[in-house]
């Protein structure tokens, strides 16, 4: 079992993570950072298996994968 951790400072919303999640752990947020941005989070956290595909992916460098 994994945990992510979305830095919603640093994230632009792109949603690349959410494409890569094979277990749809992620999702887009309604609300928004200090940018404006509407932001990802996580929505099944006991669902993430802690493969990182999303910290992975990420262009901004906007999420954390523990195990």
């Amino acid at each position: 079992m994994g945990k992510v951790v979305i830095n919603s400072a640093r994230c632009k919303g792109c949603g690349l993570c959410i494409e890569v999640c094979p277990k749809n752990v992620l999702v887009p947020s309604s609300k928004n950072n200090h940018l404006g941005i509407y932001v990802v989070e996580v929505k099944n956290k006991e669902e993430c298996i802690g493969c990182s595909r999303c910290a992975i992916i990420c262009p901004d460098a906007a999420i954390e994968v523990y195990r």
